[in-house]
């Protein structure tokens, strides 16, 4: 997605972002978790919301009949602003932006955590008291994605940032390494 579109996304997620406040924070954001795995996960919508020939209240019935009748109006009416502008386009983005914006105010970071076994609860409140206090946070929101390749240990990623911890992490470093001091 362009600089421009994100800019824009951003717009719409901050004006939201006051719309619903402190206090309905949560239930807005668990909206918007739900409405960008939709969006995500449902090829077909994009394809409905980008069509010429089907009508912007086309549009908004497909949207609110896949979304549910539980979404407050304030998450309900951005999705419909970004339909009516023809930015539908915008909405997974602007879902983003908004649980970004949310976790700020929170100081929570998501973290995705790879390992080659799911980790235990303790494991993750370890790793979620070491590393939110890496990156200046008061919480982390942790998911773990299995990856066999890693052979061992876990690789964090948070943010733009990466903490590798890995056996294959440790591997590539010392091939580099040596390839560095034969070259």
């Amino acid at each position: 997605m362009s600089k421009d579109l994100t800019v824009i996304a951003k717009r719409y997620a901050s004006a939201l972002f006051e719309v619903v406040g402190q206090e309905n924070l949560d239930k807005a954001e668990a909206e918007l978790r739900l409405v960008k795995s939709i969006m995500e996960q449902n090829h077909d919508i994009e394809k409905i919301l980008n069509h010429p020939k089907i009508s912007v209240q086309q549009k908004k019935q497909i949207v609110k009949d896949s979304i549910g009748t539980d979404i407050s109006a304030p998450v309900l009416n951005t999705v419909f602003l970004l339909i009516d502008r023809n930015r539908q386009g915008l909405i997974t983005e602007m879902a983003s932006q908004f649980i970004g914006l949310a976790n700020e105010s929170r100081g929570i970071a998501d973290a995705t955590v790879y390992s080659v076994r799911l980790l235990s609860e303790d494991e993750k409140r370890q790793l979620e008291e070491t590393f939110a206090k890496r990156v200046g946070k008061q919480r982390l929101r942790i998911e773990n994605i299995i990856d066999q390749s890693l052979v061992g240990g876990v690789r964090i990623r948070i943010g733009n940032r990466i903490f590798d911890g890995s056996v294959r992490g440790k591997l590539e470093r010392i091939e580099r390494q040596l390839a560095a001091t034969q070259g």
